[in-house]
């Protein structure tokens, strides 16, 4: 960390600097309020594949068994995700007139900056760079390497180059050929990513493109060749009747009301999580043409095709096989089953190319995102100097390199519970859940707080349905939060102590005051 030094005024965070912050699209890229330092290298389709691509994981694939555990009945399943769908929707269409108003690299973490302060922008960014965005990099990439395994069987989790070594009884460390293919997914997308923008953006759109395909091709194959008459009866025939169902907490489950509603709140963190990383778009606004236009544009386009994908995809899970096959599919590949019975002996390896193509898209997208937040919060002094400079290709080098080393480590810490090795990595991303939520409702909080304090800002883009859609999602996401903090203590206050352990590092920072010159450091 670095002694903090004179910095140029913020044109994001200077009073005087508001109305060139907020002014109407210009052609130069010099135009007040906007990063300088970045390649403007991505168009509105660039952005929106960025934005479907960090969506569209594993998650889709799998999620469902355990939400449908969870609701027990086809109907509430298919809620459940419109619920989800909902929410995303009205979150990006809120999101979209801050990305408009402060089209600046780092996203997120600026808006709660401006809206609040930056007490509350650090701690987001904390959260993001400890666990949110690392930990889904190297869920993530896990991913990729067990679906690998499909096709080659020397991929396995229990085939060790080091086996586990035991720090306590409940955690160790190891490294099996899927942690070692992990690993090196990470660094092979780090590296891509650093030779610039455009590296990239072909990646992105290349595999996005492919694995978005690749999805619709499933659905069509579920609606068409998989249509099973016996599914549909017992499914649709019976649409809202609850089964026996997977108990929530303290003996509540979905064949009560409120277990049913409680149940549907629960489940949330299974599709919300699939459908996340809607924003990461706007962490890198420094490196989109026309970033007014095109932001709040890409993540409409993006979120709202993804969703209707994700929806259309339960449709063809139940339209090929019982409620009661998809929840006690074989490890929760929902996906797979469905094809398997399709094509016996070839679904399982057309599911894991699918799957591995979806997973390397999404992780190209966490990666690209993600340094760009640590490399807004360098240049407020907020985290390691290197982190806030560019190399030749005018992107951070040194934020991306400290993000993929960080995603790199987390692959190899394990937990040891009942005798099974699990990842310590998804104990983390299950603890920040109710988190990353609080941070969500927090922003769009914000966009009222700044409509208040910043009347007279210019907007491009002002939130469709405003006040209504963006009540909406503090409305539902809030009572999503209440629901998790009350049923699911075990996985939510930890999140908690996760973000306030950030309070020491934010005072000791503020302390060291280790700025940098924003005219020097790129």
């Amino acid at each position: 960390m670095a002694r903090k030094t004179e910095r140029k005024p913020n044109l994001a965070t200077d009073t005087s600097a508001s109305a060139a912050n907020c002014a109407p699209v210009a052609a130069s890229k010099t135009e007040p309020g906007l990063d300088v330092e970045f390649k403007r290298g991505l168009g509105l389709f660039d952005a929106t594949m960025v934005v479907a691509g960090s969506m569209i994981g594993s998650g889709i694939f799998l999620v469902s068994a355990d939400m449908a555990r969870l609701i027990g009945s086809p109907g509430w399943l298919l809620v459940a995700w419109l619920i989800t769908g909902v929410l995303t929707l009205s979150a990006a269409l809120s999101y979209g007139e801050l990305a408009a108003l402060m089209p600046r690299a780092g996203g997120q973490y600026v808006y709660l900056r401006e809206a609040f302060s930056p007490l509350w922008g650090f701690l987001y960014g904390w959260t993001l760079i400890l666990v949110i965005q690392a930990g889904t990099i190297a869920a993530v990439a896990v991913a990729f390497a067990r679906f690998a395994g499909v096709i080659f069987p020397s991929l396995s989790e229990n085939i060790y180059l080091i086996p586990p070594v035991h720090l306590t009884e409940g955690y160790a460390f190891s490294l099996s050929t899927v942690q070692l293919v992990a690993v090196l997914m990470i660094a092979l997308l780090t590296v891509t990513n650093m030779r610039g923008i455009d590296y990239g953006k072909t990646v992105q759109n290349v595999f996005t493109v492919a694995k978005a395909g690749a999805l619709l091709a499933m659905i069509l194959v579920g609606l068409t060749l998989g249509w099973n008459a016996g599914a549909i009866k017992e499914n649709f025939g019976a649409f809202w009747q609850a089964r026996p169902a997977q108990t929530v907490a303290n003996g509540v489950s979905a064949l009560s009301g409120i277990g049913l509603f409680i149940a549907l709140c629960v489940a949330q963190t299974g599709s919300l999580f699939s459908a996340d990383a809607w924003h990461d778009v706007t962490i890198i606004a420094g490196e989109v043409r026309r970033p007014r236009r095109n932001l709040p544009l890409a993540m409409a386009l993006g979120a709202g095709g993804v969703i209707v994908l994700y929806l259309l995809a339960n449709l063809a899970y139940l339209a090929a096989l019982p409620l009661d096959s998809i929840q006690h599919a074989s490890n929760d590949r929902v996906a797979t089953a469905m094809l398997d019975k399709l094509f016996p002996g070839l679904g399982v390896a057309l599911m894991a190319v699918a799957i591995m193509i979806s997973t390397f898209g999404c992780n190209n997208g966490l990666i690209l995102a993600g340094a760009r937040a640590s490399y807004a919060m360098s240049r407020d002094g907020l985290f390691f100097r290197l982190a806030g400079r560019l190399n030749r290709a005018k992107v951070p080098a040194w934020g991306l390199a400290l993000q993929g080393i960080w995603a790199a480590f987390l692959v190899l810490p394990r937990t040891h519970r009942n005798g099974h090795y699990g990842n310590l990595y998804s104990d983390l991303l299950d603890y920040v859940i109710s988190a990353a939520l609080l941070f969500y409702i927090l922003t769009i909080a914000g966009l009222f707080r700044l409509r208040f304090t910043r009347p007279d800002a210019e907007r491009p883009y002002r939130a469709f349905g405003y006040p209504w859609v963006p009540a909406l999602y503090l409305a539902g996401a809030s009572t999503i939060v209440v629901v998790l903090f009350i049923y699911r203590p075990m996985t939510t206050w930890p999140g908690l102590a996760i973000v306030f352990l950030g309070l020491p590092a934010y005072a000791f920072l503020k302390l060291r005051g280790s700025g940098v010159d924003l005219r020097s450091a790129s």
